[in-house]
């Protein structure tokens, strides 16, 4: 049975920091896509951040590029989300994903593409 775990939520203050982690159980994330999103309450699930197949390539939602970054550690079975010069507007229940199929260089950026999914972790920005 596949598990995923997110960690690192929190509340800080706008211009703040957090960090983020996702752990599974019953799979590695190698050579899979891994996604983060993020859903604030009445919006829907929003794209946030992509670590593709090849473990190196990098896609990022427009409300967050050039604050947060995505990264693996070296045994692939971590996967962090960076966030830095937070705002309130990026309040919200992040959650990771991952696909079960080794994805290669592909791009998947949808919530349908992704098979298995976190329970979520709050993070909340004050202003």
């Amino acid at each position: 049975q596949v598990h995923l775990e997110e960690s690192g939520g929190g509340l800080v203050q706008a211009g703040g920091s957090l960090r983020l982690s996702c752990t599974a159980s019953g799979l590695t994330f190698s050579s899979k896509s891994v996604g983060w999103f993020r859903q604030a309450p009445g919006k829907e699930r929003e794209f946030v951040a992509i670590s593709n197949g090849n473990g190196v390539g990098t896609l990022y939602g427009d409300s967050v590029k050039g604050r947060f970054t995505v990264a693996r550690d070296n045994s692939g079975d971590m996967v962090y989300l960076q966030m830095n010069s937070l705002k309130p507007d990026d309040t919200a229940v992040y959650f990771c994903a991952v696909r079960s199929k080794e994805s290669g260089s592909k791009w998947y950026w949808l919530t349908s593409d992704y098979d298995y999914w976190g329970q979520g972790t709050q993070v909340t920005i004050s202003s």
